[in-house]
């Protein structure tokens, strides 16, 4: 995962490969042709030109629960390029789920489909958000950087600093644990995320707050 800009040239024969295989394993309507719940990990399908790589159902299931432990009552949720998270919050299975409200900021304009909920964000225009967007009005934000690049996660950084009044969950590859102690003032958890595909680069969670479930 590496910023869009250093991607290198894929040969006509290896883009068709990759886009058979991800035929193959991708998740979406049931064979039958029976849409899949709006709101299930993986209902949008992961696009990997766009650096897109889903959590697992169960991680995607213990951020979800932390964030709403975090937010509080009535408390507000900011999702950035982590659809997973916010997918596993709307289906109703995360207990206190519904005592919170959660957008999703993303690049991939699929996601209108959640409509209100759906943000449009480009991380290389940080704080270039709708006006209904106010600065520091979400309790919690949880940010998933699409690339392991410092140029994308101090960019990302500003994003988060100017949406949360304080409490930031990172999820990004170990390599950054550095760039992300310097620019948001976080450390890294215990808590090992997983994707429903492996990723080559090791993955881990991060918070600026006590956390007894990530940082045990």
């Amino acid at each position: 995962m590496s910023d869009s800009d250093d991607v290198p040239t894929l040969s006509a024969h290896t883009l068709a490969a990759l886009k058979e295989f991800y035929n193959e394993t991708r998740t979406g309507p049931d064979q039958d042709g029976t849409p899949s719940d709006p709101f299930t990990v993986g209902a949008v399908e992961e696009d990997w030109r766009m650096s897109q790589f889903w959590y697992s159902d169960e991680t995607a299931a213990v951020l979800a629960e932390e964030a709403v432990r975090q937010a509080g009552e009535g408390g507000r949720i900011a999702c950035v390029s982590a659809p997973s998270v916010y997918q596993k919050l709307k289906q109703g299975v995360v207990d206190g789920s519904d005592r919170v409200s959660a957008v999703v900021l993303e690049y991939d304009r699929r996601f209108t489909a959640y409509a209100d909920d759906f943000v449009f964000y480009d991380y290389n225009e940080p704080q270039s958000l709708p006006s209904s967007v106010a600065p520091r009005s979400f309790d919690i934000v949880l940010a998933d950087p699409p690339y392991l690049s410092e140029e994308c996660l101090s960019k990302v950084a500003q994003t988060v600093q100017y949406l949360s009044k304080g409490k930031v969950l990172l999820c990004t590859g170990a390599i950054m644990e550095n760039v992300a102690k310097e620019l948001l003032g976080v450390k890294m958890c215990s808590f090992l995320p997983k994707h429903n595909r492996n990723l080559s680069n090791e993955f881990r969670c991060f918070v600026n707050y006590p956390s007894d479930l990530l940082c045990s």
